[in-house]
């Protein structure tokens, strides 16, 4: 089985850092004028984390979900108390160990979805031990 080493964080909501976030909107085009600038404080945990006591911040570790965008390094906000539906990209506790695959929900059974052709989907028997222990919600990527 292929599965992925992940770190898990609580949001620590009293070290709340505020950092400026600009008003305007930045253009992924041509430039526009800056003359009116403003200026807002923003907090990423205020905007990234809807349910503070469910959600957990983890360490992707691996290369399995490379396709949904989430590389080796990358920071996953999970949130436990969303209901893992077929299709969303959750983190999973089978046989003893963490993994993040998409969830696929079918008439005869639960498969957990790599997102690279060079590993194998997870089809979950009665044999094996399954926790969808939280959801995706959002991942912080370094650049």
């Amino acid at each position: 089985m292929q599965t992925q080493k992940l770190t898990f964080f609580h949001p620590d909501q009293n070290q709340q850092k505020s950092l400026y976030l600009a008003q305007e909107k930045i253009s992924a085009g041509f430039p526009s004028p800056a003359d009116d600038f403003k200026e807002l404080r923003i907090s990423i945990d205020q905007e990234v984390v809807r349910n503070e006591e469910a959600t957990f911040y983890a360490r992707v570790s691996g290369e399995s979900m490379q396709g949904a965008g989430l590389d080796d390094g990358d920071l996953l906000v999970i949130d436990r108390s969303i209901e893992p539906k077929n299709g969303k990209i959750a983190v999973c506790y089978i046989d003893g160990e963490f993994t993040v695959k998409r969830l696929r929900v079918v008439e005869d059974g639960i498969f957990l979805i790599p997102e690279n052709p060079k590993y194998q989907p997870i089809k979950v028997t009665e044999e094996n031990e399954l926790i969808i222990w939280g959801i995706v919600t959002y991942v912080v990527k370094k650049v």
